[in-house]
């Protein structure tokens, strides 16, 4: 059982999100949450990271990546 609730996780995760958000902001980027579900956190893409092909490496070993040191090894990172 994850030890947070949905709500909890929402104000790390958007602390957490910052720290490499300066990255996706240089190349011409940005990434909104939607939503955080079972400690799932559900992300949009924007500008030039959406369709980017280096996205999902972007995803699962930067911002997942910083999620799960930053707050918990089981939080896991969708992009919709």
């Amino acid at each position: 059982m994850f030890p947070f609730s949905d709500k909890e996780l929402l104000k790390p995760v958007l602390s957490s999100i910052n720290k490499v958000r300066p990255v996706l902001l240089r190349d011409g980027g940005d990434i909104e949450v939607i939503k955080i579900e079972n400690a799932r956190v559900f992300v949009r893409l924007q500008g030039a990271c959406h369709g980017c092909a280096s996205r999902h490496i972007t995803l699962k070993n930067g911002i997942e990546a910083t999620l799960q040191r930053d707050i918990h090894p089981d939080i896991e990172v969708i992009e919709i």
